[in-house]
């Protein structure tokens, strides 16, 4: 019987070691969520009902996956980390306390802004019994699963309505130049679009068909998807950072790009096929459609990063490793 190498044993910590930093963390976690138990009740019904927040009971789920295939990085030594733990806490507190003290003031929040000071409240203070229970180096290791429950807090209605705003504007912009490039007369008036009607009726004579980009046609919710699958994808196939903040950042471009060869679309039907497309499926329903077209260039662009990180991987091995070069 041979003896087992211990560089081939898993390095995943034992049992007993995990046993007593998780059991304390579990009591916290579930005192917390006793004592936010209403706002998170009101967060599940919020998020079920809303199209753009329907994400939002995914991703605890999302994040316990990331956490437990990274439990062998993991630091079997868990050191309370208690300058930390109070500084999440303090800031969990004040949060929550500054919402007190304006509600008192008569402020009567919306039900996002409400669960937004809630949930964010929640989750410093999950983060200081982390630190407190985990310690440094195991808050660490799981930093990106952690940082992931951020898709917890629902927009403010300001930022909401900024953002909406931009991806309104924006894909107006490109459709409209997406028309012109196809070739069609069209004119954009702020976020109106308007485009001739080659097939006038008694009902609508030949006075042009106007498109106006309202903040449903914005495309915020795949956008916010297309996000989440980015941060996902960057943690689970790369290693650099800066490729991971790429990956992240051209989701940006790819959403206006696809919003506005959506609204594209929408207007060539309109103009060459009936103005009654408007009305049609592909627009009320076509989102999944286009969202799914738009996952094309972004798995090719996934793939380039990976070859290319691949490559530097292999260039870097060959100039420490100079004798694995073949000979001239």
């Amino acid at each position: 019987m041979t003896t087992p190498d211990p560089a081939n044993i898993p390095t995943h910590p034992q049992p007993a070691i995990w046993r007593r930093p998780l059991v304390r963390l579990a009591a916290l976690a579930a005192l917390l969520l006793v004592c936010f138990s209403g706002p998170l009740y009101e967060l599940v019904g919020f998020s079920w009902h809303s199209d753009f927040f329907s994400y939002i009971p995914l991703v605890p789920f999302i994040t316990g996956y990331l956490i437990w295939i990274r439990r062998d990085k993991l630091d079997t030594a868990f050191r309370p980390a208690w300058l930390a733990a109070a500084a999440a806490a303090a800031a969990g507190g004040a949060l929550l306390g500054a919402y007190v003290w304006v509600d008192h003031q008569g402020w009567v929040p919306l039900e996002e802004d409400f669960l937004a000071f809630m949930t964010t409240s929640f989750l410093l203070l999950l983060l200081g019994a982390g630190f407190a229970c985990l310690g440094t180096k195991a808050m660490k290791a799981i930093a990106f699963p952690v940082a992931l429950l951020i898709f917890m807090v629902p927009y403010p209605k300001p930022l909401l309505d900024r953002i909406e705003m931009f991806f309104q504007q924006t894909s107006a912009v490109a459709a409209s130049g997406m028309l012109h490039i196809a070739g069609a007369s069209a004119s954009r008036h702020g976020l109106a679009i308007t485009l001739p009607d080659v097939q006038p009726t008694a009902d609508h004579p030949d006075h042009g068909i106007t498109l106006e980009i309202a903040p449903e046609c914005s495309g915020i919710h795949s956008s916010q998807v297309l996000l989440i699958t980015s941060l996902l994808a960057g943690s689970l196939f790369l290693r650099s950072p800066w490729r991971r903040t790429v990956l992240a950042l051209v989701v940006i471009p790819l959403a206006i790009l696809r919003n506005g060869f959506r609204i594209f679309t929408l207007s060539e039907l309109c103009v060459h096929i009936s103005r009654k497309m408007i009305d049609s499926p592909i627009h009320h329903h076509g989102g999944p459609i286009f969202f799914a077209l738009s996952l094309i260039p972004f798995f090719l662009f996934l793939v380039w990063l990976r070859k290319s990180e691949c490559k530097s991987d292999s260039l870097s091995n060959l100039r420490a490793n100079p004798a694995q070069l073949p000979p001239s």
